[in-house]
């Protein structure tokens, strides 16, 4: 297990070279979202008992920590496919465990990288949050979840093609359908019914109400933590099958 800090070292020195670059481009996406919809309906509307953009930004940290944790998939493939950095580490004496923990909790940090942006806008936005030991544990299974994801994915795919695809038909859906941007109540019963149990779905539960100090979800933290580790453990099997 000690090899993991190697590769974790190696994410951390990608993010220290690209971090203004990363911060901007985090930022953009919810700051438009907030923009379109925060100050469009922000205060004229209200969902599941709070006004929209008090809705929405727990909405937008779930759906950013998904994606930025997510994008790891795509670093793991440039070091597969391009730089070959990936076969290094599978040839080195690093097991397989360490390799996933090393990448998984590069995309964890990204994940908690773009919930602090989205946090520092909500100031500016008036939205209160209850920053908790409780929110910061809901989003950390958001982030190991699809940090695992992401691991699986990228050692399945066989081009950045692939992966485009998996963007498309997997994480943009899950990033609005599953009660990041409007609440699942208003979906018909059957969609609710499938929805809600779509990975994103139980993390958005757990994350809003943390944030907006609500009773916590337990159920919903438990199934975000029950898909993470299930997820992490095929990760593990999925580097294990690509260097057959």
């Amino acid at each position: 297990m000690r090899g993991f800090t190697g590769v974790f070292t190696r994410e951390l020195l990608i993010i220290r070279k690209r971090f203004l670059k990363m911060l901007i481009s985090f930022s953009v996406t919810p700051l438009l979202y907030l923009i379109a919809f925060g100050w469009g309906l922000g205060q004229r509307m209200t969902v599941e008992g709070v006004p929209y953009i008090t809705f929405l930004i727990p909405g937008l940290i779930a759906m950013g920590s998904m994606t930025r944790s997510f994008a790891i998939s795509s670093e793991i493939n440039i070091a597969r496919f391009y730089w070959h950095i990936f076969e290094e580490f599978q040839a080195a004496p690093v097991s397989d465990l360490a390799i996933a923990v090393g990448e998984v909790l590069g995309g964890i940090l990204r994940g908690f990288f773009a919930t602090a942006i989205i946090c520092v806008f909500a100031l500016f936005f008036h939205v209160r949050l209850h920053i908790t030991g409780w929110f910061l544990l809901a989003v950390l299974g958001n982030a190991f979840t699809f940090s695992s994801l992401a691991l699986i994915t990228s050692m399945l795919v066989r081009s950045h093609a692939d992966q485009s695809m998996l963007n498309n038909f997997v994480i943009t859906p899950m990033a609005f359908l599953c009660g990041t941007v409007f609440s699942l109540k208003a979906l018909p019963g059957w969609a609710h019914a499938l929805i809600r149990w779509l990975p994103l779905s139980p993390a958005t539960r757990a994350i809003r109400a943390t944030a907006l100090g609500h009773p916590i979800p337990w159920a919903a933290m438990a199934t975000v933590f029950c898909f993470g580790i299930v997820f992490f453990t095929l990760g593990v099997f999925a580097i294990r099958g690509a260097k057959s």
